[in-house]
């Protein structure tokens, strides 16, 4: 069993016990009752690189991060330092995360918001959009066959910007064959959690013309985001660098101006 292959266990196991809780009627309910969802592209085709900042208290490879005992005072730091988008991870078990985070975000920002996690049913994305976010994760790696296809469809009918994410030149070519807009590389390998920059640097070019560019992972300052730029990224996401800088709204502002 791969590291991915455990994360997908306990993420349909979380699943099984909100689907109980919560039918998915309600979520339709909820989602027809709400404000349209923002549109992230144009805050992502800037001259400059966009940064999506990232509310992140944990992770799989690197255990506690952060203590984030306000989600959305720190994403009003993110949005007032520039970030064109806020990343927030949902996942309970290894990232700390959850739908009230989301939602607590998507209440005090006026930027899109992007629901992070292993998304592998429907029901995940009108979650994701019934608590307020204006994207959606979507992992090839996670979803074999037709899901993929299915779940961006949805995401789309939904108002969702799906961000479609890759890691290989396969994944890239299964990404470009739906006509994802937005595509971002994982520098980190989710069945070991290996890290590589040099992989956003080799599916670049055969990135589609005129999809956004999304950098993930590994950025550890300033001029990790100006070498991913330099390899033609539109928009790095950034999650540890920001928690750990003491300063967010000063860290986002770096590292705009300094790519």
């Amino acid at each position: 069993m791969t590291v991915l292959d455990g994360i997908l266990a306990g993420v349909r196991e979380d699943l099984a016990e909100r689907e109980a809780a919560t039918p998915l009627a309600e979520l339709k309910a909820r989602v027809a009752d709400a404000p349209p969802a923002l549109d992230p592209l144009p805050g992502f085709r800037t001259t400059e690189v966009s940064i999506i900042a990232e509310v992140k208290r944990k992770s799989p490879s690197k255990g506690d991060l952060a203590v984030i005992a306000d989600p959305a005072a720190l994403a009003a730091d993110y949005a007032a330092g520039g970030a064109a988008a806020i990343s927030v991870l949902t996942e309970r078990r290894r990232f700390g995360g959850s739908l009230a985070d989301l939602a607590a975000v998507r209440a005090e920002v006026s930027v899109p918001v992007l629901r992070k996690d292993f998304i592998v049913t429907p029901y995940q994305l009108w979650e994701a959009r019934a608590w307020g976010a204006d994207l959606a994760l979507l992992m090839v790696v996670s979803l074999p066959g037709d899901q993929l296809a299915e779940l961006h469809g949805l995401a789309l009918e939904l108002g969702l910007t799906p961000l479609v994410e890759v890691h290989t030149e396969d994944e890239l070519g299964r990404a470009a064959g739906i006509g994802a807009e937005v595509i971002g590389v994982n520098a980190r390998d989710l069945t070991t959690l290996d890290v590589d920059r040099a992989v956003f640097r080799k599916l670049a070019p055969h990135l589609p013309d005129g999809a956004v560019k999304v950098a993930e992972s590994g950025v550890a300052g300033p001029e990790d985001v100006a070498e991913y730029r330099g390899w033609g990224a539109d928009v790095v996401l950034v999650g540890e660098a920001l928690v750990r800088s003491g300063d967010p709204r000063s860290a986002v502002r770096e590292f705009i101006s300094r790519a």
